[in-house]
């Protein structure tokens, strides 16, 4: 009996953890971690959120991934229950209550429980969630060979109608092209924006490098700013490459000499192919390898 009781207790053990969410100051398991159904973050994609990376247990650039966080929900009318300081001491408990050192955070504000009006006022108790996880986005493949992306017709947000630097639940923009691309067979797309010019992947910012220039859309293209993409433009320019934040088309970029994206998630990957159109020699090139060895030097140091 004793001999049955141990290998009971062993086999709870040897059982993985549930991973544990935190939800408003309590962690719950991922099982048991809920919000309400008449959340207007749920009904209406009406709230903010932040995707993060850390690496040896810390938050890459976590200061400004709230900067942006809170300005996303100021520029919404939406008022987050929490100080900067304590969600920041949230976000560092549930990395380490979960084990993770080399991971992705995803911290989401939600407007809270309302009716199944658009009235914000009638919603109270802003969620404040924080998922702790491991991701992968794209295969090892992808970054040591360089990925192919296409155009497609789904076109970034007017930002008359929607600013794109607000960070927003609501995705079905970037969504929707994701579905284009991966119809077409390819893992990332690249969006235009009103004018037809080069706005940004589904997730990710792009780069081009040409004539020795490092070239990028700038915020006025209708793009969010990116941590991932600051970060590419400080070691750039510190390493003396010219950064030119332009407005750029479809033609820049078949017959740029180099092409990759940046983000929280992604970090840096090449792009060797475009709408079948192949970029430089097709190999993932000497400025993308050498800013990709600098970013993970400044985010593992």
């Amino acid at each position: 009996m004793a001999n049955q009781e141990l290998e009971s207790a062993a086999d709870q053990d040897a059982k993985p953890r549930s991973p544990q969410i935190y939800i408003n100051g309590e962690l719950f398991d991922k099982e048991n971690a809920k919000v309400s159904v008449f959340d207007h973050g749920l009904l209406y994609g009406d709230g903010v959120f932040e995707g993060m990376r850390s690496y040896g247990g810390r938050i890459f650039r976590l200061d400004q991934h709230l900067q942006r966080l809170w300005e996303s929900a100021k520029a919404i009318w939406l008022e987050i229950p929490m100080t900067p300081e304590a969600i920041a001491a949230a976000v560092r408990d549930t990395l380490r209550v979960n084990s993770i050192q080399d991971g992705y955070v995803r911290l989401v504000v939600t407007r809270g429980a309302g009716t199944l009006g658009l009235d914000p006022n009638k919603c109270s108790d802003p969620q404040v969630i924080i998922i702790a996880d491991h991701i992968t986005l794209y295969p090892d493949e992808f970054y040591e060979f360089g990925l192919e992306i296409v155009t497609v017709s789904t076109s970034r947000n007017h930002p008359a109608a929607l600013s794109p630097r607000i960070k927003s639940l609501n995705y079905l923009n970037n969504i929707l092209a994701k579905i284009e691309g991966l119809q077409a067979g390819c893992v990332e797309a690249l969006m235009l924006n009103h004018r037809g010019e080069v706005a940004e992947c589904t997730g990710d910012n792009i780069f081009l490098v040409a004539g020795g220039e490092l070239l990028t859309p700038s915020i006025d293209a209708g793009i969010l700013e990116g941590i991932t993409r600051g970060a590419v433009i400080e070691l750039a320019q510190a390493a003396g490459i010219t950064v030119r934040e332009i407005p750029l088309t479809k033609h820049d970029v078949y017959i740029s000499d180099e092409c990759f994206l940046t983000g929280s998630a992604a970090e840096i990957v090449p792009v060797v192919k475009v709408d079948s159109r192949q970029i430089g020699d097709g190999h993932p090139g000497a400025f993308t390898r050498d800013l990709t060895a600098q970013f993970r030097e400044l985010t593992r140091s």
